[in-house]
């Protein structure tokens, strides 16, 4: 960026454009340049640091930084990912795939040289190295990834490693790939939409056999499980979701899950979640299975207490009725929600128009934590599609990132909801990029979408506010992967404050919610704590045993998990594994959601609920924990912000409520 001649820039990061993306050119160029010139650049560096023939050569201060050049270049080489998850061209999509196998071939390679290995080793990491504790802190965590690589192995057990982690590139992304391509569909006459908002009924005509098409995309599951009073249909729905890349997916999982025992094996762990444990806040794979089980013994009396209302609601309309079916929880929770606790879904979303809803946000966040968001027309950000909303984020008037917005559903574009980097920030480098990819529907919003929203909008904000250190280990979300979830899950928060959506959320007519509304919302929300609590461990366990454990038939185990820990009995026929996008990412992780929950809700305990704007508690939370990245371990990040180690007291509080 150019500045006058007699006039400084405020912070490094101003003086640095965002990535120029190609518009309307060739993308498939463009991708393939972009990564294969990082990837050079990240080869430059570590011969750099190679170079440094003896420990004190060029000074440990001298060869860390040309290590963190490397990383620097290889994470914007890796970023060619967003590519195959979100670009409308299929080629541009599968050369994104190829590029990726390259650049985590290199990770693999460079994780097991041992020359490398021996100067980042040899480095003096005491005072006379002239390593600060963040310089400390990075060479620390890089010798224990390349440990974690087995450079310490024989040259057999490192090319069987190798091979692995090639292996396990390619089926994560067939997993992904059969996810997101494989969109199911029911048909049916249009009568079978009773109970669905006209605004949804109206977006679903029947086709020339007179018969309507209901997709498993989002805008189009969501609505229909929770107010489609057609049963049989909800079940036909809910069995095509959760059958989506089945059979595919079955036998893609059983060969990740098999590479991913081998390589702990042969790392000398007993397990792979004590090899993906031992990075994170958890620690050990045991810890997971009992934490699993704490949650699960804490919560399920109320579960339990919980699907009982739903199944006396569910007799009304089915007195033979013996259980409730996971298709039915949202549909009777919703109806209980009406009409005990007097909150009509199909009311409360005529609160919440996407468009307001996107403003509305940007808005509330812009205001708590201090931040500026400016619109960037598209052609300057050479967006990948015309759904695409970029800004740019200042903080105290100095641009800090930039920010894009992907929120609609289209064919061949990630299913699910998450944030994904494009440029991870770096002071005086490079300005951070966070992409918020999500499956939103463009008219009316339910309220747990809005939530969605805010969750995954903890993402970007965290990944913007922690990218303006040194250090590409430490940019970003960059903490323990256990304690990333549980900012997002605090912006939640300000979705159910009266005060809060009272800024954005306005019907058609231009009411503003009721505050009542939303105090009844609140109380309704109350209601399901228990079932949602222990279903999750349901999904938790899926993700810890069928790493734990060899198992055959994934989803009779799945289902027998299923009964353990779930109050809903599986769903005859379905295959949920095959769609379970999380057990890719978080392998045996998924209890993180729940372990951050905790976190999320002490963090929380420190603000007050009757401001929730205080700009001393907002300025301590972004400054204290978003800011820092991953420059600390998360349980002492907490600590500073509280004052004092976390606990479960707040989540315990909360579940009792």
């Amino acid at each position: 960026m150019a500045h006058d001649t007699d006039t400084q820039p405020t912070s490094t990061s101003d003086a640095h454009e965002p990535l120029g993306l190609p518009g309307s050119g060739d993308w498939l160029a463009w991708v393939g340049e972009r990564c294969e010139g990082q990837l050079a650049e990240a080869k430059r560096q570590v011969e750099h640091v190679k170079s440094a023939q003896g420990p004190g050569e060029g000074g440990a201060r001298e060869v860390l930084a040309a290590w963190n050049r490397a990383e620097i270049a290889i994470a914007n080489a890796g970023s060619v990912a967003l590519w195959a998850e979100v670009h409308p061209d299929a080629g541009v999509r599968d050369r994104a795939d190829e590029l990726s196998q390259q650049v985590q071939k290199y990770v693999t390679e460079l994780g097991q040289d041992r020359d490398l290995f021996a100067v980042l080793d040899a480095l003096d990491a005491g005072p006379q190295g002239g390593l600060d504790d963040d310089a400390r802190r990075v060479l620390d965590h890089t010798l224990r990834d390349f440990r974690r690589a087995g450079v310490d192995r024989d040259d057999a057990t490192r090319d069987r490693l190798r091979k692995l982690s090639e292996r396990a590139v390619k089926l994560s992304q067939d997993f992904g790939r059969n996810i997101r391509d494989d969109v199911r569909s029911i048909r049916i006459a249009p009568e079978r939409l009773a109970g669905l908002p006209d605004d949804y009924r109206a977006a679903h005509p029947a086709d020339d056999d007179g018969l309507v098409t209901i997709t498993t995309d989002y805008p189009d599951l969501v609505p229909f499980t929770t107010f489609g009073s057609d049963a049989d249909a909800r079940r036909d729905l809910a069995l095509a979701q959760s059958n989506v890349a089945w059979p595919a997916n079955d036998e893609v999982l059983q060969d990740l899950l098999a590479v991913r025992r081998e390589t702990a094996d042969l790392l000398g762990y007993a397990s792979w979640p004590d090899y993906d444990a031992e990075v994170k806040m958890i620690g050990t794979g045991q810890a997971i299975a009992e934490f699993i089980d704490r949650i699960s013994d804490v919560a399920i009396e109320r579960a339990r207490q919980e699907v009982a209302v739903l199944l006396e609601r569910k007799r009304v309309d089915d007195p033979a009725a013996e259980d409730v079916a996971t298709y039915d929880s949202r549909y009777y929770a919703e109806l209980v929600r009406r009409e005990q606790y007097e909150v009509d879904g199909q009311v409360v979303r005529t609160y919440f128009p996407f468009e307001s809803v996107r403003q509305g946000l940007l808005d509330v966040t812009g205001r708590l934590f201090g931040l500026g968001w400016t619109p960037v027309p598209q052609p300057d950000t050479g967006t990948w599609h015309a759904d695409v909303a970029s800004y740019d984020v200042d903080l105290e008037g100095v641009r800090i990132g930039r920010i894009h917005l992907d929120l609609h559903p289209r064919e061949g574009k990630y299913k699910h909801a998450a944030q994904f980097d494009m440029v991870k920030g770096i002071a005086g480098e490079q300005l951070p990029e966070g992409v918020l990819v999500c499956n939103f529907s463009r008219g009316l919003m339910e309220h747990d979408e809005v939530v969605t929203l805010f969750h995954e909008f903890g993402h970007l904000v965290h990944h913007v506010l922690g990218g303006q250190g040194e250090w590409l280990r430490f940019s970003g979300v960059a903490t323990e992967w256990d304690f990333v979830e549980a900012p997002s899950q605090m912006l939640e928060e300000w979705a159910w404050d009266a005060d809060v959506l009272a800024t954005f959320a306005r019907n058609a007519e231009g009411e503003t919610i009721p505050a009542d509304l939303v105090a009844a919302m609140r109380r309704a929300d109350h209601f399901g704590k228990g079932i949602y609590a222990v279903h999750q461990m349901s999904y938790a366990a899926r993700s810890y045993w069928f790493h734990a454990r060899q198992h055959d038939d994934l989803t009779a185990y799945g289902d027998e998990l299923q009964r353990r820990y779930s109050v809903f009995p599986p769903l005859e026929g379905a295959h949920m594994h095959c769609a379970f996008g999380h057990l890719d990412g978080y392998s045996s992780g998924y209890y993180t959601y729940m372990w951050s929950l905790v976190i999320s809700k002490d963090l929380f305990s420190a603000f007050d609920r009757d401001d929730m704007f205080a700009a001393d508690k907002a300025s301590a939370y972004r400054d204290k924990v978003l800011a820092m990245g991953g420059s600390k371990d998360a349980a002492d990040l907490v600590a500073d912000f509280l004052g004092r180690p976390y606990s479960f007291d707040a989540w315990a509080a909360w579940l009792a409520e």
